[in-house]
């Protein structure tokens, strides 16, 4: 699969069998239902991206999504929940979640997906972007300029899970 590129678009209620799909391959006992992106693309639109495959087999097929909103700070959203409604004074833009199946690796995805979050923070006006690191992943998101929150914390998912935030004028 190489000599291709990924690129970012808008999601569209037609992808999300295909993101949680990718959600139970990539997130295992952390995977959300489909009635939880539903949810996200109804309330946020413009906060749900795909990454679509570009200029190789298998061309616009989804190789990853990304799914985020304003919130509140220190308060993320239990897993699988419903929201209902997004906070009237959101103070911090949540990276609610992202996955990447293993044609994105080798794409830098992950960048082009945190400079996207980092745009569409700055647009809502939100000082901070904010996210729970699982399975792993706080070192990634340590690379990109996220730091704990609460050091040595386990996050509301349990051991292992790591409130994580960057300023978005960093």
């Amino acid at each position: 699969m190489s000599g291709g590129a990924a690129t970012w678009r808008p999601m569209r209620a037609d992808d999300l069998p295909a993101v949680a799909a990718m959600s139970d391959t990539v997130h295992g006992a952390f995977t959300e239902p489909l009635a939880t992106y539903a949810e996200r693309l109804a309330l946020y639109p413009q906060g749900c991206h795909i990454l679509e495959s570009r200029g190789f087999e298998g061309e616009g097929a989804a190789i990853g999504y990304l799914v985020t909103h304003p919130w509140r700070l220190g308060a993320p959203p239990k897993l699988g929940a419903a929201l209902g409604a997004l906070p009237a004074d959101p103070d911090s833009y949540y990276l609610h979640d992202i996955a990447l199946l293993p044609a994105a690796r080798g794409q830098r995805a992950g960048e082009a997906a945190v400079a996207l979050v980092l745009n569409l923070a700055r647009a809502a006006g939100l000082p901070v972007i904010e996210l729970v690191a699982v399975g792993g992943a706080d070192a990634y998101w340590q690379r990109l300029g996220f730091a704990y929150a609460a050091p040595g914390v386990d996050g509301p998912y349990g051991p292992g899970t790591f409130v994580m935030r960057r300023p978005v004028e960093a």
